[in-house]
């Protein structure tokens, strides 16, 4: 009887693993994209030496997904990215999560997901790996930087979500705990202390939050993130600044709307940004930084749109100018905002082919990143910027 109970586990075991392999390959997906950029400026660094052309903009990626069995998802994706000194070739695990589904029927669901989970940050954030995804080559940089893309992008820990249909529309919960990628990237570094220096940054438990609104028929959607990041100056060596922290608190306000031909898309920004105890030579201080955008979208055919956007961006919404910073610094106004006009063109050649056109017409300096660009007083206030983006996917 011993042997008989043991034999009947095992072969239930056996079964059981039969049957979740044949769901896991039954249920499994690949997929992968890969985007090659050229990006000329007039004047400043974008993307590696652009004043005289770039192809120092590339994207690669191949993830992957499958359901083991029913209320649970596994999906994780690899990528290539290389973006002129600020990511001169990283390869990274850009997401890798299992997903629960604790709760699902006709009116919604809710589940948890554990791993390195995307950031719910406003409108486009957790699809801006995939070019045709994007609204444009370049996401507004006011508020999705691409200096930090990496700390903004994803972070290691859990999300719990909940989504529910009423009458009124479709309401969604995303809620985040976790330690957020890219804090110690040289970029942040730089960003906050003017350069390269023996300490790091050390990435500690942060928070984000996203709610958004659906109308019934989906042509409207509403969104507001917020959440808070806090990371700590670990100082080595011969360093001036002293184990300092950082708090950065945004809050995000996203609406769009789709009609049949048309789409437009606005957001709104504060960050909440405070540095102390880093020492006398970065004296403690509190700013609040201010973004917005206005995007109309309008397909004159099915796989032919055009896009045109107003981006602006302001390091200290009491200093718009940039002169308080300039009297205190001896560093340009211009590097403390940002004002983008945007004109482009996107052809869908099929449904794995796209091409892209934009020019960007730049006024300040705000959102360039400090790696291509080291000395603030050789950036040029005003600049212009032209991108031809081809991408593939399958």
């Amino acid at each position: 009887m011993r042997r008989f109970g043991v034999g009947l586990i095992l072969w239930v075991l056996a079964n059981a693993c039969r049957a979740m392999g044949q769901e896991w390959l039954a249920t499994s997906q690949t997929h992968g994209f890969v985007s090659q950029g050229f990006v000329l400026t007039s004047a400043n660094r974008f993307f590696g030496d652009s004043e005289d052309g770039s192809l120092d903009f590339t994207e690669a990626g191949i993830n992957l997904s499958t359901r083991p069995f029913g209320p649970v998802l596994i999906s994780a994706q690899g990528l290539f990215r290389r973006s002129g000194e600020v990511n001169p070739k990283e390869f990274r695990l850009d997401y890798a999560l299992a997903d629960y589904t604790l709760w699902s029927d006709v009116q919604g669901r809710a589940g948890i997901a554990f791993g390195r989970v995307k950031n719910p940050y406003g409108l486009y954030n957790e699809t801006r790996d995939v070019a045709f995804t994007r609204p444009t080559i370049f996401l507004p940089q006011s508020i999705y930087f691409d200096r930090t893309r990496n700390l903004g992008l994803a972070s290691d820990g859990g999300q719990v979500y909940g989504e529910y249909t009423t009458a009124w529309g479709e309401w969604s919960l995303r809620f985040a705990v976790g330690w957020p990628n890219g804090i110690q990237d040289k970029e942040f570094e730089r960003l906050v202390v003017s350069r390269n220096l023996p300490g790091r940054f050390k990435t500690r438990l942060s928070y984000l939050g996203r709610l958004t609104y659906e109308s019934p028929a989906g042509s409207l959607r509403l969104a507001i993130t917020s959440g808070q990041v806090r990371p700590r100056y670990d100082p080595k060596g011969a360093n001036p600044f002293q184990a300092g922290e950082t708090t950065l608190v945004p809050v995000i306000f996203s609406a769009q709307y789709e009609g049949e031909k048309f789409t437009v898309t606005g957001e709104y920004a504060l960050r909440f940004v405070k540095l102390r105890d880093f020492g006398r030579f970065l004296p403690d201080r509190s700013d609040t930084g201010e973004s917005y955008y206005l995007q109309v979208a309008y397909r004159i055919l099915p796989k032919l749109e055009l896009v045109g956007r107003y981006d602006v961006f302001f390091a200290d919404r009491d200093d718009t100018s940039g002169r308080k910073f300039a009297a205190l610094t001896r560093r340009p106004r211009h590097t403390r905002f940002a004002r983008d006009w945007t004109v482009g063109v996107r052809w869908d050649i099929s449904r794995s082919w796209m091409v892209r056109a934009e020019y960007h017409r730049v006024n300040g300096t705000g959102w360039l990143p400090v790696s291509d660009n080291p000395d603030p007083n050789a950036r040029e206030k005003n600049w212009h910027l032209f991108a031809l983006l081809l991408s593939f996917r399958f």
